[in-house]
């Protein structure tokens, strides 16, 4: 059976036009998108293997997001903090556990221990003022990472 929408012919055209529900919200400009949680091979705190433990977070805008005093930290509240430090429109940084050269792509942790857990944690990243933008759980350890 057909419905007939019966429309009186002083009413325009326009007037037919349905509000679209409202767009999903778009998630944080800055993001999680990779927690490496469980280097290779064993855990011996060398610094070659807390750096081959990392976090990847990505700036999904268009423009340059400024994170100085933002903070990276695990369930257990370790935690990095970010000097005067931006990040480019489109662009990906890695936080490395371990010690060395921070740069433009990669910052290092400076930590002697492995921040996180091989089985379970959580990444929570806060802007200066302590508001948490994204957040990213794991728990497993049939794989060694977690895209976010």
């Amino acid at each position: 059976m057909r419905t007939r929408l019966l429309v009186p012919a002083a009413v325009s055209v326009g007037a037919l036009l349905v509000a679209s529900p409202p767009a999903l919200a778009a998630g944080p400009a800055i993001q999680i998108t990779k927690i490496y949680y469980d280097s290779p091979g064993k855990d011996t705190r060398s610094n070659t293997s807390l750096n081959a433990e990392y976090v990847w977070i990505k700036n999904t805008s268009s423009k340059t997001v400024a994170v100085t005093g933002w903070t990276l930290a695990d369930a257990s509240r370790h935690r990095y903090t970010f000097p005067a430090f931006s990040i480019p429109a489109g662009k990906t940084i890695t936080i490395r556990t371990g010690s060395g050269k921070s740069g433009t792509s990669t910052r290092y942790w400076g930590m002697g221990n492995y921040v996180w857990n091989n089985d379970r944690d959580t990444a929570s990243l806060r802007n200066a003022g302590g508001k948490l933008i994204d957040s990213c759980s794991y728990n497993s350890t049939k794989v060694s990472y977690k895209i976010c």
